[in-house]
């Protein structure tokens, strides 16, 4: 059965949990995910994408800091977390970012999360994950990637601090040799950019099991990172952005355009046996938009 925040959240939300909180898509009426926690490990994300959407609500958002006493606060909401649910691993702040490699803090939660059995996904754009595959594989849990094309040059302009896209598909198949349910993202599309690569993009990760997609959504602050990298590409995108009001905050593509893609994305994924899911869209996904489906009971 599909839950959703709004069904979940009069119940769900305790007050005394600062960290483990429920998923509150933005406020969203295109979501479409099942009910989840969510957990930021860290405040910030240092892989700085331009297209990002925290650095409208995160001051210095692609500075990457540590939580007062997250250890201990988590393992107290961990005691009294409804374990029927899944803790999502994350979405204002990667769970991987540069600093983790020394500090380990996401580590050190996912063994908390071992110990108290709790059901959890990892999202992330970086390969750092495949140090704790000896943890991740005794969880119930599911390990994605986020990859918006193989272009390298292209991905190091779109996300200039995060591993290149070959390193996170390699750590990706290692999760999935070591047994652990796998999916994958490709987000944003971006036309005129991403899209152009996209079949081979979904073919480079045609060992996943569920992909889910999202089309570029854009805010005041992204938009000019966005035209200052890719102005020739701004400038055909820009009148269409500008053709609709924003939605929750952000300017979508034409909605007949944007439902064009994403069912060229649609046919293209399950081609290749793949689940398809599509994020903030208000689109068709099976079973789960977000993969949450592949994490064990």
């Amino acid at each position: 059965m599909m839950f959703t925040v709004s069904v979940f959240n009069h119940f769900a939300l305790d007050e005394s949990m600062s960290y483990i909180r429920p998923f509150d898509p933005w406020k969203s009426k295109l979501c479409t995910c099942p009910f989840k926690y969510t957990l930021n490990v860290y405040t910030g994300c240092d892989h700085a994408c331009i297209y990002c959407y925290i650095t409208s609500y995160i001051p210095k958002a692609f500075k990457v800091r540590i939580k007062e006493n997250l250890l201990l606060e988590i393992e107290r909401e961990l005691r009294k977390l409804n374990k029927r649910f899944i803790v999502s691993l994350s979405y204002s702040s990667d769970p991987y970012p540069t600093i983790e490699k020394q500090l380990g803090i996401t580590r050190k939660a996912l063994q908390l999360f071992q110990q108290y059995n709790v059901r959890c996904m990892i999202l992330t754009k970086s390969d750092i994950f495949e140090r704790d595959l000896d943890i991740l594989k005794n969880l119930k849990c599911a390990v994605g990637i986020t990859v918006t094309t193989l272009n390298e040059d292209i991905a190091k302009q779109l996300e200039p601090n995060a591993p290149l896209p070959e390193d996170r598909i390699k750590a990706l198949k290692s999760a999935k040799k070591a047994g652990i349910p796998i999916y994958a993202r490709i987000d944003p599309i971006i036309p005129y950019l991403t899209w152009d690569d996209f079949e081979e993009t979904v073919k480079a990760l045609s060992f996943v099991s569920h992909i889910t997609v999202s089309t570029l959504k854009l805010r005041p602050d992204s938009w000019k990172r966005m035209k200052a990298k890719f102005p020739e590409v701004m400038e055909k995108l820009e009148p269409l952005y500008k053709k609709n009001k924003p939605i929750g905050g952000y300017y979508y593509l034409p909605k007949e355009l944007r439902l064009k893609i994403l069912k060229e994305a649609e046919n293209i994924i399950e081609s290749k046996g793949i689940t398809f899911g599509s994020c903030r869209e208000g689109y068709h996904s099976y079973p789960t938009c977000d993969g949450s489906h592949l994490v064990p009971l």
